[in-house]
């Protein structure tokens, strides 16, 4: 049996991805929960960068998926530090989500869609959005089996003779930190390795004002940290799929 159908058989899911190897670096009952669906959460980091993305690769298509809410009124009117906190508020915003039009989209605010428009103009502005993004094609998906192991994902704009990959950071300046702890450089590794292509670029961007942003190039020496990253948490799916598990339960048990 393939690895393809002893990950469908073992957790539903057929395939890899960046996120599910970076779990496997740690708790496999962590990895096992994310392949099973078990993972899913919503914030509003990762609603902004959704919304960051399309606005970048797809503005056409941004109001299909997403609903901007001016709730500049109802602030006002609930005053005090937090009313975005306050039950009335909450109230509202579910009514507001409750129509035909907007049922299935997911909301942002006014401030949030402000801010990712002002991000991508001064990334234009800067010239880097001509210098990596211009004339590639965008949001490529692949789903492919890698010397035996199945492999899927987007990545962000193909070129020719490189691949570019959009981040938000706290400081372009602390970026290379990021890198290690949130595990990019699997994904670097991975990309490279399914397109064939050696190059590889992080643009990256300050979330605040005014939203500096980045061309980062992605060394050998981290595409080789990626490439260990990768084999490592490999090895520990393939110890899971051959029973090695610590534990079956998905919950804590012990004395203090």
């Amino acid at each position: 049996m393939n690895m393809r159908d002893r990950l469908t058989e073992s957790v539903g899911k057929p395939h890899l991805s960046y996120s599910s190897l970076k779990y496997a670096l740690g708790d496999m009952r962590l990895w096992e929960m994310y392949m099973r669906g078990q993972l899913k959460k919503e914030s509003q980091a990762l609603t902004f960068g959704s919304l960051y993305d399309m606005m970048l690769f797809e503005p056409d298509n941004v109001r299909d998926r997403f609903y901007c809410l001016d709730d500049s009124d109802i602030v006002a009117t609930i005053g005090g530090r937090n009313p975005r906190n306050t039950k009335k508020y909450r109230e509202w915003k579910e009514e507001s989500l409750q129509t035909t039009q907007n049922a299935d989209k997911e909301l942002v605010s006014t401030e949030e869609w402000k801010t990712a428009e002002e991000m991508i103009e001064r990334l234009k502005v800067s010239g880097l959005y001509d210098k990596r993004f211009a004339g590639g094609k965008y949001q490529v998906e692949f789903n492919v089996d890698l010397d035996g192991v199945p492999l899927k994902g987007f990545l962000d704009c193909l070129q020719d003779d490189c691949i570019i990959d959009s981040k938000s950071s706290r400081g372009v300046n602390k970026f290379k930190w990021d890198v290690n702890g949130w595990s990019y450089d699997i994904q670097a590794y991975i990309y490279t390795k399914v397109f064939d292509i050696k190059d590889f670029y992080w643009v990256v961007q300050e979330k605040t004002f005014p939203y500096f942003p980045a061309d980062v190039k992605c060394s050998e020496e981290t595409l080789f940290k990626g490439e260990m990253k990768f084999h490592e948490a490999l090895e520990n799916i393939k110890a899971w799929l051959d029973g090695d598990r610590q534990s079956e339960k998905h919950y804590a048990e012990f004395i203090v």
